[in-house]
């Protein structure tokens, strides 16, 4: 219950950084005309880019992330 409490009072700027180091974001992306897939860390800083999405995901999982889709 008490952790319940706590989120119930936190700032907007916790909020926005809850959970923050558990989620990488997949994004497609134009290079060369080549569609590849960026991944990017929950605050925007783009980590890798991979040729196919399957990968990509893989890749966030393999590090113990959790992966959204940025479309």
């Amino acid at each position: 219950m008490k952790e319940f409490e706590h989120i119930r009072h936190m700032s907007s700027r916790e909020l926005a950084l809850f959970g923050m180091q558990d989620l990488a974001y997949v994004k497609a992306v134009l290079i060369n005309g080549v569609t590849e897939f960026a991944v990017h860390a929950a605050d925007g800083t783009q980590i890798t880019v991979l040729p196919d999405r399957d990968i990509a995901v893989a890749t966030v999982r393999q590090h113990d992330l959790e992966a959204l889709s940025v479309h």
